[in-house]
């Protein structure tokens, strides 16, 4: 079957053309009752009230009129150019797969539940039977050798439970760009050897019939680089997470067919959950670093909405595909959590406006693209800005008789269109998305129509409460950024809640700011004040809303359909058993450097022996961390350790031969003490001390086989 789209950039110029025209004239009219209100709208505060006012008024008008198209995409029963609802009309299941590697970047990820979702993956994608067609890398940046020790003896366990010779485990050792430095590195050690490549997050599920679908589709569409799935949230456990994942579920279909109808062929792609062409990615997408001052230079940060436009440049096509189902990743447990993420990616989306700038050869489309993701930030501070000016404006003499004489004025019969148009537009996508639910007979699958309007209605009040809250948040992190202020790079946290000293010390300047705000304006007797309390209030209350939207929500609490009806790939992540933990309370560093079995494994899959100054540079780690224990290295030299395999083993030798008053004569003695009591409490009446440990023992890896037999078991 041929590409036949080619004639969607005709509609799609038509699409856009038709969104321009809708948003600015609905922007020029607010404008305009926005002059009618002010009381001197040509002085110079009053005009940039209005510049700020229409550009604020586009952006949200944007998002309206998006979800609108959204709808009517639904009624229409899904677009018939977009290629995933085109082909998968046309039947796909006859279509043979091509070679396939699903990548999973990590960075200091929680390993337990991070491998249980690529097992789900795994394990669903088998279930359907092309398992063969595809093979998994976990490529880790991780540098902390008790996380990527950990991630390499899952990944071994793993491996060994799913009886499976398709699944890798690969780290660097040198972190250049960030994530997308990581899968540049794979691909060119061993992209060349597959025709695709699925790009995962540490909490991506994919279902089988997804991955089977996306190769599929991609095999029909030739000029395409990048299929882009919508996936909806899942597996989320607070109050938090799950207001997120409802809001996923019940508003995100809605916006995502509005957006893929409207960017059609030119849509952004969100760097996971998404199939890409090898070899035109490889041949288009290499990212140089930038050469602008301070944010604007150094390595792209965000390169997913980069990468598609470069793609689109060589003439490539990224579509959204939202009609795919069996795509889902997670949302942050807390609010805290939620902004420590959008602090990184505030970062990378400003220097988009580098790219936007003076990168050249990109189309308009994706230029608009990279423009949205600049303005999901910097609307913030401009909201900020409007809303100090228009309160100064608002104290003013002249404003205070134009809003005591509103109710016979001209101005306050624009005060009230305004208002209503503008809370149409804030909150009429929300109204839509639960009457399309409700007409698509999907109540259900919310626990019911009351159940649907309750989450709804409890979910928009969260959102107006922590609205305040993330702009100033937002405006926070736009001004570090372009500051150019250094951005810790860590892993995400998945699943711990918040604390009160996490949550003061974060909100705690909002706090003190919006109770001074409260106590000026309650002291200066100017009713006026109240119309402050939807931001001052919120911010006030900021500590006790994360604390408490970290707890832990039942099951029950605003359901959707993962919780009514999941998918297979989630209850399988969901239901995964936990690996056993055999550490006898040694950390991953101690574990590889006394177990035999984890000795012997580690220090096999590292890098030869090595000489001169780096030989050196390891005898003196070694010798170091014999007389003083592990704690007088750092990660930098512990993973050094590590890396080297005789540098590993050597350090493992010279350990079973320390003396007794040595730290690791100590802890190898108090694991034989602790090993003897507990035979001895399994064996009543055995009195036998066990051998004593001493230069004619037998050899360790014997000893630990003997008195740890659980070892093999884990390593």
């Amino acid at each position: 079957m041929a590409d036949n789209a080619s004639n969607w950039k005709a509609v799609a110029i038509r699409r856009r053309a038709v969104l321009a025209l809708v948003v600015f004239t609905q922007t020029t009219l607010a404008v305009g009752l926005l002059a009618q209100i002010l009381p001197d709208a040509t002085t110079l505060t009053g005009l940039t009230i209005i510049g700020l006012f229409a550009l604020l008024q586009l952006w949200i008008a944007v998002g309206f009129w998006t979800a609108l198209t959204g709808v009517l995409m639904r009624l229409r029963g899904g677009d018939p150019l977009n290629p995933g609802h085109r082909l998968a009309a046309s039947g796909l299941d006859d279509t043979p797969l091509a070679a396939t590697a699903v990548v999973m970047p990590i960075y200091h990820e929680p390993v337990q539940r991070t491998l249980d979702g690529l097992k789900a993956i795994y394990r669903d994608l088998e279930r359907s039977g092309q398992l063969q067609h595809f093979e998994f890398y976990i490529l880790s940046d991780s540098r902390d050798p008790e996380v990527w020790l950990a991630e390499r003896a899952h990944w071994q366990a793993l491996c060994r439970e799913l009886g499976s010779d398709r699944i890798f485990y690969r780290r660097r050792t040198v972190n250049l760009n960030y994530k997308s430095g990581n899968v540049a590195d794979f691909l060119r050690r061993w992209g060349r050897a597959y025709r695709y490549l699925v790009v995962l997050d540490a909490d991506s599920l994919l279902s089988g019939e997804c991955l089977t679908r996306l190769v599929q589709v991609m095999e029909h569409a030739p000029r395409t680089g990048i299929l882009q799935t919508a996936p909806r949230l899942a597996r989320a456990s607070t109050w938090f997470a799950r207001l997120q994942q409802f809001a996923s579920h019940a508003y995100g279909p809605l916006y995502t067919r509005g957006l893929a109808a409207i960017q059609m062929g030119e849509a952004a792609y969100w760097g996971h959950n998404a199939i890409l062409r090898v070899e035109a990615f490889m041949s288009h997408c290499g990212l140089r670093k930038l050469r602008g001052p301070g944010l604007f230079g150094g390595p792209v940060i965000s390169h997913d909405f980069v990468e598609a436009a470069y793609l689109g440049r060589a003439g490539y096509d990224t579509w959204l595909v939202p009609e795919l189902a069996g795509s889902f990743e997670e949302s942050p447990p807390s609010l805290e959590d939620d902004l420590v993420r959008d602090r990184r990616w505030c970062r990378g989306n400003l220097q988009h406006l580098w790219i936007l700038l003076f990168e050249p050869g990109l189309t308009f489309a994706h230029r608009m693209a990279l423009f949205t993701g600049v303005m999901s930030y910097v609307a913030s501070p401009l909201w900020l800005t409007f809303l100090a000016l228009s309160a100064v404006v608002a104290l003013q003499p002249a404003m205070v008789s134009t809003l005591s004489d509103a109710h016979h004025s001209g101005a306050g019969v624009a005060a009230w269109v305004l208002t209503i148009s503008t809370v149409s537009m804030l909150f009429g996508p929300r109204v839509l998305a639960i009457a399309d639910v409700l007409l698509a007979g999907q109540g259900k699958a919310f626990g019911g129509r009351r159940r649907l309007l309750a989450s709804a209605i409890g979910e928009t009040l969260v959102s107006l409460l922590l609205a305040p809250v993330r702009m100033v948040a937002h405006s926070r992190f736009v001004l570090t950024a372009l500051a150019n202020l250094p951005v810790l790079w860590a892993g995400q946290n998945r699943t711990d809640r918040t604390s009160w000293r996490r949550a003061l010390a974060a909100h705690g300047p909002g706090l003190l700011a919006g109770s001074a705000l409260l106590a000026v304006g309650a002291a200066s007797g100017n009713m006026l004040w109240l119309w402050t309390l939807p931001i001052t209030l919120p911010l006030v209350l900021a500590p006790v809303m994360a604390v408490l939207l970290s707890r832990y929500a039942s099951p029950r609490s605003l359901p959707t359909v993962v919780n009514t009806r999941a998918p297979a790939v989630v209850r399988l992540a969901d239901t995964a058993p936990a690996t056993p933990e055999t550490s006898a309370g040694l950390s991953r560093f101690q574990q590889a450097v006394v177990f035999p079995a984890a000795n012997l494994h580690a220090a096999a899959r590292q890098r030869p022996g090595t000489s001169g100054r780096k030989r050196r540079i390891l005898d003196a780690l070694v010798h170091r961390c014999l007389q003083e224990g592990p704690d007088a290295l750092t990660w930098r030299e512990q993973s050094l350790i590590c890396d080297h395999g005789d540098a590993l083993r050597q350090l493992h030798d010279r350990v079973w031969q320390a003396p007794s008053d040595n730290y690791w004569g100590q802890l190898l003695g108090k694991l034989e003490h602790g090993n003897r009591h507990a035979h001895s409490a399994a064996t009543p009446g055995r009195t036998d001390s066990g051998p004593d440990r001493g230069a004619e023992d037998t050899p360790s890896t014997v000893v630990f086989h003997r008195e740890f037999p659980w070892i093999d078991a884990r390593y």
